[in-house]
């Protein structure tokens, strides 16, 4: 019955094949299901272990650099000098030169897992709220039926979540269409892959839209706006202290975006209802 995910080679499995029983009423049978594979990541920056993300092996570079900007260890890509991923053993080694001062002063170990930041301890408190960078206006708008294209070109896109059920989708888009899609076991990760991908290739950020496919929490609320977007556009709900940074930040949330309905929780001057 059991199929374990083998890692001993280049190329890692974002899902596998495993034998189960199947029940439906009062019938049962033997078949087939896809399930998707996690893979702890542990992140060593200048000899020190930073942190340990269980992820979905996959762009696990972006993964890094977004993760290690995102949680403002550095200032930005140009500021890793060497980034060496070891799959076999599933260590990343970064060597940075210039690290950001809190790094220094809250630096502990610690395991970022799938489901949520629990373990991220003060970071929030210390760095997040009051490093974070007000989203500037920038003339971005969105009309409602660019909303539903965008939220159906990412589920379109959301290969595996449609195999498995059991992973996290995140697209960057502009008004036209999807741009760039990552998936991810955590809803963060899913984020920092983006950024990651984004930092590295250089992509301004200033007129993008987010597409999400999970709770928008405190910490994507947070992740979204260092990565620089105004407008986050999500398939599932809010939380009360998300809103709260939202409004703080300049950033349009629009939640439970499905069936040809939404809602709009702040930055209302970004949508375009047109004759709503």
């Amino acid at each position: 019955m059991k199929s374990e995910p083998d890692w001993s080679h280049v190329g890692l499995p974002v899902q596998i094949t495993r034998r189960i029983l199947r029940v439906q009423g009062n019938e049962a049978e033997k078949t087939e299901d896809q399930i998707v594979t996690e893979y702890p990541l542990t992140l060593v920056l200048n000899d020190r272990e930073f942190a340990t993300l269980v992820c979905t092996p996959e762009h696990l570079e972006e993964l890094v650099a977004g993760f290690l900007c995102s949680e403002g260890a550095i200032s930005g890509f140009e500021d890793i000098d060497d980034l060496a991923i070891d799959e076999n053993t599933g260590f990343a080694y970064i060597k940075a030169a210039q690290t950001r001062p809190f790094y220094e002063q809250f630096h502990s170990k610690r395991v970022i897992s799938s489901c949520c930041g629990k373990s991220r301890q003060s970071f929030y408190f210390h760095n997040d709220r009051h490093t974070v960078k007000k989203i500037p206006e920038s003339g971005l708008s969105i009309r409602v039926e660019e909303c539903f294209r965008l939220m159906e070109q990412m589920q379109e896109a959301a290969r595996t979540f449609r195999l498995t059920g059991g992973v996290h989708n995140a697209a960057l888009c502009d008004r036209k269409g999807v741009l760039l899609f990552r998936m991810d076991i955590g809803r963060h990760n899913a984020l920092d892959k983006i950024y990651g991908h984004c930092l590295m290739h250089q992509i301004p950020l200033h007129d993008k839209i987010m597409v999400f496919s999970g709770r928008l929490s405190s910490e994507v609320l947070l992740k979204t706006a260092r990565i620089g977007c105004g407008i986050v556009l999500s398939k599932s709900a809010p939380t009360q202290l998300a809103l709260d940074l939202a409004e703080e930040l300049n950033i349009t949330t629009v939640g439970f975006l499905r069936h040809h309905t939404f809602n709009i929780y702040t930055g209302l001057k970004r949508i375009e209802l047109g004759h709503i």
